[in-house]
């Protein structure tokens, strides 16, 4: 079987395979089958249908599965038993085998719009984009406006093939910007950073200030970038120049006071994180990097008063369970460290375990 596509790149596929099946995945599918109606037998294919997607619904896959190659045996060619194999074997992740009803579902029925949508889909998650691409391209044309899933997945389909001018376009619908403005290429640089795609995300972004330089966040994401390849002089001119245009932003506050902390310039990080906190006293991120600044400085005390403030927001963040660890160590308090370094290896597996 293909490689599914990274985690990162698909932050509401989750959501859509959850819901595709039981309702539809893009705004305007179609209805499935239709459900058993009252006084219908239970041998007849619309109560085994819907006997079907109950199992399914309750995420007994195999069973609903028994059910419907059962009646396939019985009755070859019944209408509407491809549609409801297809979205079964969806549901249960096994995406080409998906593919291959669905689109019989297509030959069967060519207005089903659900199949289309749902093949797209699962050749996307069985990583086949170049497959997906033209699929989902039928499904934005069906609609003149666009739906935010259906232009995701296509832009993500897009880098993946590196067609970037596409996943431009695409992502330019999805947030209702023109194709050729500023936005729309900080939108794809966003997205093509986020897929690990450094090179062509830093032009993306270069082009996106060239078009407006004072676009807000533009800078912060090369910033970001540099920070991440630890171009620290390149990161923090970017997160100065982002200051200029957005001084109410905590973030850019946050990632230059981790740029300084790199080089070691303390006093400057900890007043930046100072400031991103009084912007945004919710984010963990600052009360985390404090207590390494604290630390740093000698200013134990303070780091553990920092680091628990990020864990009572945040408890289950291995990495303040570990600082304030190292810190107890510091001062001595040896029962505090071995407890807080042993619950934040026991959150570290936990996390590493998760799929």
């Amino acid at each position: 079987m293909f490689l599914m596509p990274p985690v990162k790149c698909v932050p509401a596929l989750l959501l859509l395979i959850s819901l595709a099946g039981s309702t539809s995945i893009f705004a305007h599918a179609q209805e499935s089958a239709p459900a058993a109606q009252d006084g219908t037998s239970a041998a007849s294919p619309e109560a085994q249908f819907a006997e079907a997607r109950k199992l399914v619904q309750q995420g007994q896959y195999d069973q609903g599965l028994a059910r419907l190659e059962d009646l396939e045996a019985k009755q070859p060619g019944l209408k509407g038993l491809s549609h409801e194999l297809g979205i079964c074997f969806y549901k249960k992740g096994d995406y080409l085998k998906a593919v291959e009803f669905l689109n019989k579902a297509q030959q069967e029925n060519p207005k089903d719009t659900e199949a289309v949508q749902l093949t797209g889909l699962s050749y996307y998650l069985a990583g086949r984009p170049a497959d997906a691409i033209p699929l989902l391209e039928r499904v934005q044309g069906w609609y003149p406006s666009a739906n935010v899933d259906a232009s995701y997945v296509l832009g993500i389909c897009y880098i993946q093939t590196k067609d970037y001018p596409g996943a431009r376009k695409a992502f330019a619908k999805m947030y209702g910007v023109p194709a050729d403005s500023a936005a729309s290429y900080l939108f794809t640089a966003r997205m093509l950073l986020r897929q690990d795609f450094e090179p062509p995300a830093e032009e993306y972004a270069r082009e996106a200030a060239k078009i407006d330089p004072r676009l807000p966040l533009v800078h912060y994401l090369l910033g970001e970038l540099y920070l991440f390849q630890s171009k620290i002089p390149e990161a923090i001119a970017e997160f100065q120049k982002e200051l200029e245009i957005n001084p109410g932003y905590a973030g850019v506050y946050y990632k230059l006071a981790d740029a300084d902390s790199r080089i070691e310039k303390y006093e400057d990080a900890e007043k930046l994180l100072q400031r991103s906190i009084w912007l945004d006293p919710t984010s963990t991120g600052p009360y985390i990097l404090l207590g390494k600044v604290l630390e740093k400085k000698g200013e134990t005390q303070l780091a553990v008063r920092a680091l628990q403030r990020a864990i009572s927001m945040d408890p289950n963040n291995a990495m303040p369970h570990h600082l304030l660890g190292q810190a107890y160590r510091d001062m001595g308090r040896t029962d505090d460290a071995d407890r807080e370094l042993k619950l934040a290896e026991q959150l570290q597996e936990r996390q590493s375990a998760k799929p």
